[in-house]
């Protein structure tokens, strides 16, 4: 049984999925509203790494915030670190949910990502 954090939303149907089928696995979790605590440009920098993706994937593409902003067309043109201090200054940018462990991060949820990573059984 391993403690994991999880970077959620309690109204987000995706969120929710990944919790119960978490949960279901026996995993102990730290639940984090992530539109009141979003992670620091520190722990996100340090999620991205782990993650083994691009700062890229961190965004929620479908989000009302990333639309308006019109992010699509800004993102190409920005450093990774400016992509980051995005990131961090508003919790509705990011996929969700993020889940680690401190070494592997995964972020959304597909059932079969969450299979290979944090399977227990």
């Amino acid at each position: 049984m391993s403690q994991l954090k999880v970077y959620q939303y309690a109204k987000c149907g995706t969120c929710r999925k990944a919790v119960k089928w978490l949960e279901a696995q026996e995993h102990q979790l730290e639940l984090i509203p992530i539109f009141d605590n979003p992670p620091t440009e520190a722990e996100l920098t340090d999620l991205i790494q782990k993650s083994g993706l691009e700062v890229k994937k961190f965004f929620n593409t479908s989000g009302e915030v990333y639309k308006e902003q019109q992010l699509k067309d800004k993102l190409p043109g920005m450093s990774a670190e400016e992509q980051i201090r995005l990131l961090a200054s508003n919790g509705r940018l990011i996929k969700r949910p993020i889940v680690t462990d401190g070494d592997k991060v995964t972020v959304g949820f597909k059932e079969d990502t969450y299979e290979q990573g944090w399977n227990n059984r």
